[in-house]
């Protein structure tokens, strides 16, 4: 993970991100809340109950994006928030100084415990990545799970054209290398984790927002702008 890389957009990333996905009709804020949307789903689903007092780890965690929302689905969680871009730390504390604690990242090794998080996400962060780091990283966030913990990694869908072309577009993404899914759920098995499952999000645009309820239904299909592998430890 390329500290240099991060600390470079860090200012600017907000204004970015927010051109970057002007083709979509949605501000930023529907992509970050969407994801978290989605685990506290699962987490709900798999456990029966609403997420309550949970230790989350969210592993690239930039300017905070997803901060707000994790307050709003996840009551009384302690957050703990890692980056290898300390200026992207500072922005995110400076957001939300209460909400989370903020940990710089070296790129190797996750500075907690062994079983320290309930749940751990990144959110579109691997594409940034160094292939070859990918499996050793996914063994280190494997490693800071409880047993059953929940991992979950969002990825952009190299198989969605408008995806692709907003990631050729985006001056943050100009050395990404999209992840398709079977890819990413092979890197994850030789991690060490057990049937890691793929889903398919963001089909339709704000244009056609009536027909989001259908999303559902389509989670297999391999079309949609973004997806999550979810595993558990």
């Amino acid at each position: 993970m390329d500290k240099a890389e991060f600390d470079k957009f860090a200012d600017a990333y907000q204004a970015m991100h927010k051109t970057g996905i002007r083709m979509s009709g949605e501000e930023p804020e529907y992509f970050a809340e969407y994801k978290i949307a989605d685990i506290a789903r699962q987490f709900e689903r798999l456990h029966g109950s609403k997420p309550s007092g949970l230790e989350i780890l969210d592993f690239g965690a930039g300017v905070g994006g997803s901060i707000p929302f994790v307050s709003r689905y996840f009551a009384g969680c302690n957050l703990k928030c890692l980056d290898p871009s300390e200026r992207s730390l500072e922005i995110a504390e400076a957001r939300y100084p209460k909400a989370a604690t903020y940990h710089p990242f070296d790129g190797r090794t996750i500075p907690f415990g062994d079983g320290s998080f309930d749940i751990a996400y990144a959110m579109c962060v691997f594409h940034h990545i160094e292939a070859d780091e990918h499996v050793g990283l996914m063994k280190e966030l494997r490693r800071v799970l409880k047993p059953g913990g929940l991992l979950f990694i969002f990825e952009h869908n190299p198989y969605n054209p408008l995806t692709v072309h907003v990631v050729n577009s985006c001056p943050i993404d100009e050395n990404a290398v999209l992840i398709p899914g079977k890819q990413l759920v092979r890197r994850l098995s030789q991690a060490g984790f057990a049937s890691p499952a793929i889903h398919y999000r963001i089909f339709f645009p704000n244009i056609l927002r009536f027909m989001r309820p259908l999303e559902a239904a389509l989670e297999s299909v391999p079309l949609g702008a973004q997806y999550y592998a979810m595993s558990r430890r």
